[in-house]
């Protein structure tokens, strides 16, 4: 939490008490099944947490927007963003069903009630609109845009940070990869952001619908 401390000073005491609980439960889990590999495990709140927290130091998601984490994985980013942001619905998608046990039972563990999760491949949603997909590395940008799109709605964003399309936590050099997907998307470097070593050559790039 200390880590976290040092960049943000707005966490209500349920928000602290949330965030101090879930390395605990995770390591809990990870003992059982291999969510978070060992290296990561001891650099949670670094690797895992604070990541994931890189999107809200450029956006605010306002009481009932709904946010899609596509391939969350273990539950990044979406589980710290729920945390961060109570009033927003976040919908957590991924192909693997023992992980989403792991988040919903995380989730349910210490009071996080804005999240529900689909077992799915986001490819076959077809009955849900939501105004932001968020993801971390899991693809390559053309092929999250052209996932994304069919279940973004347009609207006209509610404050000035207030984003609608697609977010994603990626690493490495990118040149190439938004070149081939004709995305024109907004970057910013993490280490710029929070600077620390681990997150040099990790950016995060936000393409408007």
């Amino acid at each position: 939490m200390q880590l976290l401390d040092k960049y943000f000073s707005e966490f209500t005491d349920k928000q602290r008490e949330q965030l101090e609980a879930i390395e605990p439960l995770y390591r809990e889990w990870n003992s059982r099944i291999n969510v978070i590999s060992r290296k990561d495990i001891e650099q949670f709140y670094l690797h895992h947490v604070l990541h994931s927290l890189t999107i809200a130091t450029q956006f605010s998601f306002s009481a009932g927007s709904q946010v899609l984490d596509l391939g969350c994985g273990g539950g990044f980013p979406g589980l710290p963003l729920a945390i961060f942001f109570p009033e927003t619905e976040f919908l957590l998608v991924d192909s693997i069903r023992k992980k989403l046990t792991v988040v919903e039972s995380i989730a349910e563990s210490i009071g996080v009630n804005n999240i529900t999760v689909r077992h799915s491949r986001i490819e076959e949603i077809r009955d849900r609109k939501v105004d932001v997909v968020v993801s971390r590395a899991v693809a390559p940008l053309g092929d999250l845009w052209k996932w994304s799109k069919p279940v973004l709605r347009k609207k006209r964003p509610i404050g000035e940070n207030e984003p609608n399309g697609l977010i994603c936590l990626k690493g490495g050099d990118l040149t190439l990869e938004i070149q081939q997907s004709n995305c024109k998307p907004y970057i910013w470097e993490v280490d710029k952001l929070f600077p620390e070593t681990y997150f040099a050559q990790k950016f995060m790039l936000y393409q408007p619908i």
